[in-house]
């Protein structure tokens, strides 16, 4: 009796059902992928998953300047329903709304430094092709 003939079923109780024919499906998966003469493992171009440097620095500054943006309004918003000594309630709003929109723009600037990523991996592999 293998491990390997044994199949777990979710249900609301695990259960434990033996199956009679298992196909090991690791081997026959394994030998379709390396058979597989599309997808080139050797690359000349010495590729990087990184984006370039200047993608980088302009996500960075716009993360900075969202999160700058951010405390200006939270410092507005403030200063406009607050009267009388309110610093730290000012402080508390540049601190949340530097902190909401610097996020915000984070994720953003990642989304696009992937998406450019993509592109730029696509591009390479229709270059590639002959």
């Amino acid at each position: 009796m293998n491990l390997s003939s044994f199949v777990f079923v979710p249900t609301s109780i695990v259960t434990l059902v033996q199956v009679d024919h298992a196909v090991p499906m690791a081997d026959t998966y394994d030998s379709d992928v390396s058979s597989d003469s599309s997808i080139s493992t050797t690359s000349t171009a010495g590729l990087s998953a990184l984006p370039s440097r200047l993608a980088r620095v302009l996500a960075f500054v716009s993360i900075c300047l969202g999160g700058a943006f951010g405390g200006l309004i939270g410092f507005a918003l403030v200063d406009i329903q607050c009267t009388g000594a309110c610093a730290t309630s000012e402080g508390l709003g540049i601190l949340i709304g530097s902190t909401l929109a610097a996020g915000g723009t984070a994720i953003v600037a990642v989304l696009v430094l992937r998406a450019l990523g993509e592109w730029r991996e696509i591009s390479d592999r229709m270059d590639a092709s002959p």
